[in-house]
């Protein structure tokens, strides 16, 4: 059987304090190690546009909602997992850029929508397409049969940990 490195990390934690691995310890690193390539790949993508990782997954979230390419803050933050100081100096980042905008809602005033401009939907599919390349190149050596059933597997772990998805009115 081929090893990586997580193998050899899991043998020297065995070798120090056996009784800290396990499963959760393996599954735990290899996520990390995982996550770590595809940071890489987002990280030299989004600088190639001369953007941050945080910028990035702002305007994938417009451009995903669809038209009219537009979200209130707090679904921003809460979806990306940001701060609503983090999320506040990202969105001022993308108006200063001009990619964005923000107007008041017409039938609330305490509420505010963030929303694409159109140099922004075109900035977002950009850079959507180059770092889903980039994705492809990175998992181009494993075979696809080996992609799909990690992708169920990882869905269904992420279930089990209650990250299911909401079905309003079902």
């Amino acid at each position: 059987m081929r090893r990586d490195r997580v193998d050899e990390v899991v043998d020297e934690w065995r070798a120090q304090l056996p009784d800290t691995v396990g499963p959760a310890m393996e599954l735990g690193k290899r996520i990390h190690r995982l996550a770590g390539r595809l940071q890489e790949v987002v990280r030299a993508e989004t600088a190639a546009v001369g953007l941050t990782p945080a910028e990035f997954d702002v305007l994938s979230a417009l451009r995903r909602a669809g038209p009219p390419f537009a979200l209130k803050p707090s679904d921003l933050a809460s979806g990306l997992l940001l701060t609503s100081g983090g999320i506040s100096n990202v969105l001022r980042r993308l108006q200063q850029d001009g990619v964005i905008e923000r107007e008041a809602d017409s039938a609330d005033a305490r509420v505010a929508w963030v929303r694409l401009t159109p140099r922004g939907v075109t900035v977002a599919e950009r850079v959507v397409r180059a770092v889903t390349r980039a994705q492809a190149r990175l998992f181009a050596p494993v075979p696809e049969d080996l992609q799909r059933a990690a992708i169920g597997d990882l869905r269904q772990l992420l279930i089990e940990l209650g990250d299911e998805a909401v079905q309003e009115g079902v």
